[in-house]
């Protein structure tokens, strides 16, 4: 095409499980820093790299955005609801876009501050591949062939287990089958991020899955550099900061004792205040200038992070005086709130959470759009609030956090392998965690209180669920794994490994490392350690409330179902939805109908229920010759009338069976909306009734009498 003669595409290939992954660049987004498509299969992932030629000032981090979106016309759908352009990115959006940044963003060197965006946007999603693990390779070649200084490339892979076999990549069909479904970041030589869930799978086993991912990631990090190699721009060169060596050695001279004190002050708060203060003492003395003043502070924060670490490394003892292996001191306690269907407070050491349980019709799931199926319905629902006075903080309310999203759903995912099915308990369960303090593993106190929580509100999980965060820190060959880490020790550490399970194995895992990677006997360690921390919490648990309550809290829905024939399912509707109408605005209940027959009714009250259900029997019960019916006079001619005993079902009075007496017309006896009591004298072979006015006996109640009762009254109240 001519202008376009210099344009040459370049792709790399590799086999992944038993379908290829390549990686391509070269005919798109050419104004990009970097840009590659990934697929597998026929899911397919652009993603564009921008960095930005200035650096920002005056921050001490780096500014890193990563975007990933599902476009609906990559799966061949219209968006639903009325408008069609696409938002704000939805919750697993979100989710994955976390799920890119975390393994990319350790890899950048220190004191590299310009932005740097990555894009990701799937154009093609098949019915087999999840474009989120091939975005994951899309933006470390986007940012390896790119001028971006970035230590990669990594890789990601997806593992699950079905029937004992471990697949890379797999379908979503063989997904659906899968006990174990992670993903796995890494370089070539080591795991750098976990994240997903499993069904109760032990901790060995979870390591085997983990293990299994290396080869088809180091394959993916050899692709990548053969990109590299073909298109890679030039590197940005990044000078590592230089120190004042002196005036470090100075800052830790004159504080170093000091710190080590405040480090054996239990209270966050308080040791924080401590800490500040040395801080100002430390100006003072110093006397420094207003420039100057960033600089010590760098310093005394690295000084700060030194004797932490030392102290940990060396006398194996915390800042809050705890040994490595120990759980903070736990409290708990359940049923707070009366009007709440279920309520705990989960509170270790500073980390409170406030756990509520809702429960509420099937009516009331969330509806999400799916990459996979489209719309689909979420019965389960767990959702995760940070409030800024958590940590003490003076600041506004806002919208859901990416931080909050990405716990509410690593929580939810620990509870979901045990949520009882809809056939057990016909409820929508919505779990909220509201974080009332927080100092370090508020995700997992989520977990143990949302556990707490749902037994509380008598929701039939067969076990307790718990979590707890692990941390590392590593100088060289000597490591130290932490358990149930502080804010602190999350900070300033080496990693953060959040594990959930029940006493029989591992729900949900995430795990986070700053450092180039972990080895396999540090990850076994960190198993093994959190395996312990599990079974001790659990104890806790399980001593506060060994098994749920026997039945749901009594402001919760009360739940009757009913099986009625398929055919009768329209005459509970109604015309125009009459009868169900009629039914909710009497009794306040609400009602869940089913194309097989199932009829599900959500009341307020045992009695509401109950009214509810005499209701719909009244209504699809069968016409019997000889049983006493109420019905509405709709029709009336001289030789009889019409009489609908159900909606739609219409019987015919004749000008004979109206009184004992002879009657010349009908017209003379009954009109239009009367209502009046018959008894059935036979039915013929095509269903149609024939009534009896004069047949019915004094004190003969009718059958069907909650239909017209209301309006009988209406009208001798008129």
């Amino acid at each position: 095409m001519e202008g376009f003669e210099d344009i040459t595409v370049e792709k790399v290939e590799t086999l992944v499980g038993s379908t290829p992954i390549s990686i391509e660049t070269g005919y798109f987004a050419k104004q990009a820093s970097g840009a590659v498509i990934v697929r597998q299969g026929e899911t397919a992932v652009l993603v564009a790299v921008v960095v930005s030629e200035e650096v920002q000032e005056d921050i001490d981090f780096l500014p890193l955005t990563v975007e990933y979106r599902e476009k609906p016309y990559s799966y061949g759908r219209i968006p639903g609801g009325f408008v069609k352009r696409e938002g704000k990115p939805n919750e697993r959006e979100i989710l994955v876009s976390r799920l890119i940044d975390r393994p990319i963003r350790p890899l950048f060197p220190k004191g590299f501050f310009n932005d740097v965006v990555v894009y990701a946007l799937t154009l093609s999603a098949d019915d087999k591949y999840d474009p989120d693990v091939l975005a994951m390779v899309g933006a470390s070649s986007a940012l390896h062939i790119s001028e971006a200084p970035f230590e990669g490339p990594i890789a990601g892979i997806r593992v699950a287990r079905v029937d004992g076999k471990l697949i890379v990549n797999p379908t979503y069909e063989e997904r659906d089958k899968a006990d174990l479904d992670i993903v796995v970041a890494g370089t070539k030589d080591a795991i750098v991020m976990v994240e997903g869930g499993a069904n109760e799978v032990p901790e060995e086993e979870v390591l085997e899955a983990i293990l299994y991912a290396q080869e088809s990631i180091k394959n993916l990090c050899e692709i990548q550099e053969e990109l590299r190699k073909k298109v890679g721009k030039e590197k940005i060169v990044v000078e590592a900061p230089t120190q004042d060596e002196e005036l470090k050695h100075k800052i830790r001279e004159l504080t170093e004792e000091k710190i080590k004190e405040a480090f054996n002050i239990t209270d966050k708060k308080e040791r924080n205040k401590r800490i500040g203060e040395i801080y100002d003492c430390l100006l003072d003395k110093l006397n420094v200038e207003e420039e100057e003043k960033k600089k010590v502070e760098v310093l005394f924060k690295e000084v700060e992070s030194e004797i932490m670490r030392e102290m940990v490394l060396k006398e194996h003892r915390r800042i809050d005086g705890r040994k490595p292996d120990e759980i903070r001191p736990i409290w708990i306690k359940l049923g707070l709130f009366p009007r709440s269907h279920g309520s705990a407070i989960f509170t270790r050491g500073q980390t409170q959470a406030l756990v509520m349980t809702t429960l509420g019709a099937l009516g009331e799931e969330q509806i999400e759009e799916s990459i996979e199926e489209g719309e689909e319905k979420k019965r389960f629902i767990l959702h995760y609030n940070f409030p800024a006075f958590s940590t003490g903080e003076a600041k506004p309310p806002k919208a859901p956090s990416r931080r909050e999203i990405g716990h509410g759903h690593l929580a939810e995912r620990a509870l979901e392998p045990l949520i009882p099915s809809e056939e057990n308990f016909p409820y929508v369960i919505r779990v909220v965690s509201e974080i009332l303090e927080s100092n370090g593993s508020s995700s997992m106190a989520t977990v143990c209180g949302a556990s707490l929580s749902l037994f509380d509100a008598g929701v039939p999980l067969p076990k307790h669920v718990a979590g707890i965060a692990m941390g590392l820190l590593k100088e060289g060959d000597n490591y130290v794994v932490l358990t149930d880490i502080l804010g602190d020790e999350d900070h300033l550490g080496d990693m953060d490994f959040k594990v959930a399970g029940t006493r029989d194995g591992i729900t949900s895992i995430q795990m986070d490392i700053k450092i180039k990677g972990l080895t396999k006997e540090i990850l076994q360690d960190a198993l093994k350690q959190a395996n312990k921390a599990r079974m001790k919490i659990l104890d806790i648990m399980y001593n506060v409330i060994p098994e749920p309550r026997p039945e749901v809290s009594k402001y919760a829905p009360k739940v009757i179902i009913m099986e009625v024939s398929p055919e009768k399912i329209p005459l509970i509707i109604g015309p125009a939805g009459k009868n169900i109408k009629r039914i909710i605005d009497e009794t306040g209940v609400k009602i869940d109908l089913e194309e097989d027959g199932i009829v599900r009714i959500y009341a307020p009250s045992k009695e509401a229920g109950d009214k509810a259900r005499k209701m719909i029997e009244q209504i699809i019960i069968d016409i019997e010759p000889g049983e006493v019916y109420m019905g509405k006079v709709v029709r009336v001619e001289d030789y009889g009338a019409f009489v609908e005993l159900f909606p739609g079902k219409l019987s015919l009075l004749h000008v004979s069976k109206i009184s004992h007496q002879r009657v010349r017309s009908a017209k003379d006896h009954v009109k239009v909306g009367d209502i009046i009591t018959v008894k059935v004298v036979e039915v013929d072979e095509q269903g149609r009734p024939r009534v009896s006015l004069k047949d019915v006996k004094k004190g003969e109640e009718a059958k069907n009498k909650y239909l017209y009762e209301n309006l009988q009254q209406t009208k001798e109240d008129n």
